[in-house]
């Protein structure tokens, strides 16, 4: 029993295209943007709290706040190059309110307030004034891990 083969016969031109393909997932630079303050916010508070429990600050606390800051906004919000620089500064902002936060929880300490009593009778600026006083160069290094770690993870994340 032989069976002729007969190859299959060429697709013609007359076919339908192929559907294009499906559009990028998270190209939304607006929710990108505010899905990086978010995450800012919430590295904000872990990064004080984090330096409250140790009573020092770590460069990988740091660098987990780009790391984060970073993740959500290039997740989020895909390929645009502005996104980098965004997470950048957020994180940059981040570290200091972090640092901020860490002030505050010190001084609820010394007075057995919370967190808002400090902030109402002291105020944002006396916390900066604090904060300026306890500054050294080491505070300066991981405001540029943070950013660095930010750019980076940021660029990665929309890969």
């Amino acid at each position: 029993m032989s069976q002729n083969f007969q190859p299959p016969a060429p697709a013609s031109y007359t076919e339908a295209p192929a559907p294009a393909p499906a559009p990028a997932r998270g190209g939304n630079v607006g929710l990108g943007i505010a899905a990086g303050v978010v995450a800012a916010l919430a590295a904000a508070a872990a990064y004080g709290g984090i330096m409250n429990a140790i009573d020092r600050e770590i460069g990988y606390a740091a660098a987990g706040v780009g790391l984060l800051v970073g993740l959500a906004a290039g997740k989020i919000g895909g390929r645009n190059p502005v996104l980098p620089v965004v997470s950048a500064v957020l994180s940059l902002g981040a570290v200091y309110l972090g640092q901020l936060f860490f002030v505050a929880l010190v001084a609820t300490k010394i007075d057995n307030s919370g967190v808002m009593d400090v902030i109402d009778r002291v105020g944002v600026s006396g916390l900066n004034e604090v904060w300026k006083e306890t500054l050294d160069p080491i505070s300066f290094l991981f405001f540029g891990l943070a950013a660095f770690v930010a750019f980076g993870s940021a660029k990665k994340a929309s890969d």
